[in-house]
């Protein structure tokens, strides 16, 4: 992962200015792909048993209300999102025209909202993995809990979820591909939807003191450029995935954000928890669409 240094310019410095000043990203580009279509997606079935009820939608809530929501961004901790379920289902990655509300478990109260607009500015990807009548379970951006703060004898999640109205949702693209990560073979594949392999490369993981997390998937959400790392010709690649090791592994206070970078060496057990690649590595996969999910395994 980035050195303390390094981390706390990115995310500690910069990307706080953008997200508390509303500020655009000295120096930096983000990815802004309009929406394909106006029109509201529309979930797929999901496969529930017939005496399964489905939980009604509740009220509509006013932009008031919806505001005073914690929002759910890299460096929030929201108790009420739920641990990311192990099946996911990835088809597409979407949007939300307006700040929308997201539901725990009793699909009834509301525990956060997703920005309309991300940290660089951009529109918020939002990626739903299940579907359950005219709700969708996406994963989000912020913590459930603290590594710290984990009940004795559990992990904190490195990834979270919550239930949306999937009226909320505006197509943006699709993702044909998926990114999987192999710590014990150090290398990172790019498969196709089926999980055929595409493309493999060396990839520095995280030091035994500063572990990736494993047994978890999340997806690209947001890339950009920093000037303050030397990275203006390599996007920094930053997932949805955040270290169960510590609460701030490397310092900062970017929420221990898992991040896929370039860095010389590529290899070996080496990171604070990021995924260091080489040059052509990282060009694959600055090159797939946000919203790519990625999965780390043993």
């Amino acid at each position: 992962m980035h050195s303390a240094t390094r981390q706390r310019s990115v995310i500690g410095t910069l990307l706080a200015a953008c997200l508390i000043g509303g500020l655009t990203l000295s120096g930096c580009t983000a990815a802004e792909p309009a929406p394909t279509s106006t029109t509201p997606r529309t979930a797929a079935p999901a496969a529930t048993s017939a005496a399964e009820a489905v939980p009604p939608l509740p009220p509509a809530l006013g932009p008031a209300a919806i505001a005073a929501l914690p929002a759910a961004v890299y460096n929030a901790v929201i108790p009420g999102l739920l641990a990311a379920p192990a099946e996911l289902r990835f088809t597409a990655a979407d949007t939300v025209s307006a700040d929308a509300p997201l539901y725990g478990a009793d699909f009834s109260t509301p525990v956060a909202r997703v920005p309309a607009r991300d940290f660089l500015g951009a529109p918020t990807v939002v990626v739903p993995v299940a579907a359950k009548g005219g709700w969708s379970l996406v994963l989000t951006a912020s913590r459930q809990v603290l590594p710290s703060h984990a009940p004795a004898g559990t992990v904190a999640p490195a990834q979270t979820a919550a239930w949306l109205p999937t009226s909320a949702l505006r197509p943006l693209n699709d993702l044909p591909a998926r990114i999987v990560l192999s710590l014990s073979a150090q290398t990172l594949t790019i498969t196709d939807a089926s999980g055929a392999t595409l493309q493999s490369f060396p990839a520095g993981v995280g030091a035994p003191g500063t572990p990736t997390p494993t047994g978890t998937t999340g997806y690209l959400q947001a890339r950009y450029f920093d000037p303050a790392q030397g990275q203006t010709t390599h996007r920094i690649q930053l997932t949805s995935l955040h270290s169960t090791a510590a609460d701030e592994p490397y310092g900062g206070s970017d929420g221990g954000l898992i991040g896929v970078h370039y860095e010389e060496v590529a290899s070996g057990a080496v990171s604070h928890g990021c995924i260091r690649l080489s040059a052509a590595a990282l060009a694959a996969v600055d090159g797939l669409p946000l919203g790519t999910p990625i999965s780390i395994a043993e």
